[in-house]
């Protein structure tokens, strides 16, 4: 089961957001260019890519200044499931 890298994550939401760059560090509210819709349809997307990983909305939950796309792919991590 594949599990999508940080620099991924970023650049799928650079394209749906039309923001010039995502550093993967940045806080997501303070990010040009990135609102809730563009990271609602980020999910959407992330989903279809990934069917297999149970992602929803949760991952934003508790959003505050400290949120970045880095504190969302450790969550996605912790989804992935286990291969035995």
């Amino acid at each position: 089961m594949s599990m999508p890298t940080i620099d991924e994550l970023a650049s799928q939401l650079t394209a749906v957001s039309g923001a010039k760059a995502v550093d993967p560090d940045h806080p997501l509210q303070h990010i040009e260019d990135v609102d809730s819709l563009d990271l609602m349809e980020w999910l959407y997307g992330f989903q279809n890519d990934y069917p297999h990983i149970p992602a929803d909305e949760s991952l934003f939950a508790d959003m505050d200044d400290t949120t970045t796309l880095r504190t969302v792919h450790e969550r996605i991590q912790r989804l992935v499931p286990e291969q035995g």
